[in-house]
């Protein structure tokens, strides 16, 4: 597969499902475009015990190391990466997804505030036809948030919030993380087998 997936990590909860996100996509042969905001450094930390550092390309290569990425499949971009190539329409990826997605950024991307790359990479995936996908996780959602999710599923995006299902028996939180992670996929396009689909028999 050549396709290009970009994929930002916000400061909400969940960094979870974004990280094994990146994990299933280097896996099936997607290149994979990605940002994150500073205060995930925070999350990280707090939620799964790891180190985000600072610079992009020591990212890189911790997360080429990590999910035995080959070489140039991954590539990381600073929040104010202006010569990023999904900070423009001449080179937009195939899709785009915030996950987790802090309701500041679904806002910012809702108004057309593309004042960082995160926000402006969304607007381009946008405005040049291409998959959006947005996983926010709040709870409760206040109508700010629903009008905002609104216009955003008018403007093209997919709303997809991180509520797992349990009708497959998770044994584990590896078990709900995936069943998340495999409704994006989904959406993607991108093959794969992180659980018996609805009428399958598990083996």
């Amino acid at each position: 597969m050549n396709s290009t997936i970009a994929v930002a990590f916000t400061g909400a909860s969940g960094l979870p499902y974004g990280m094994r996100l990146v994990e299933c996509l280097i896996a099936a042969g997607v290149n994979v475009q990605l940002l994150y905001s500073p205060a995930t450094q925070v999350v990280a930390q707090q939620e799964i015990g790891f180190t985000l550092r600072s610079r992009p390309s020591e990212v890189e290569t911790d997360f080429t190391e990590r999910f035995k990425a080959a070489p140039g499949q991954l590539r990381v971009f600073g929040q104010q990466e202006w010569f990023a190539p999904l900070a423009s329409g001449s080179n937009p990826p195939n899709a785009y997804v915030i996950c987790p997605c802090t309701m500041g950024t679904l806002a910012k991307v809702a108004a057309g505030m593309a004042d960082d790359l995160i926000s402006r990479a969304a607007d381009v995936v946008l405005k040049e036809g291409r998959k959006l996908i947005l996983v926010p996780r709040e709870s409760p959602f206040s109508v700010i948030h629903l009008e905002n999710m609104l216009r955003l599923a008018r403007a093209g995006a997919v709303i997809l919030p991180p509520n797992p299902g349990f009708y497959h028996h998770p044994k584990d939180i590896d078990g709900v993380v995936d069943f998340v992670v495999a409704r994006i996929l989904d959406q993607l396009g991108v093959a794969h087998q992180l659980m018996p689909r609805w009428g399958e028999q598990a083996e």
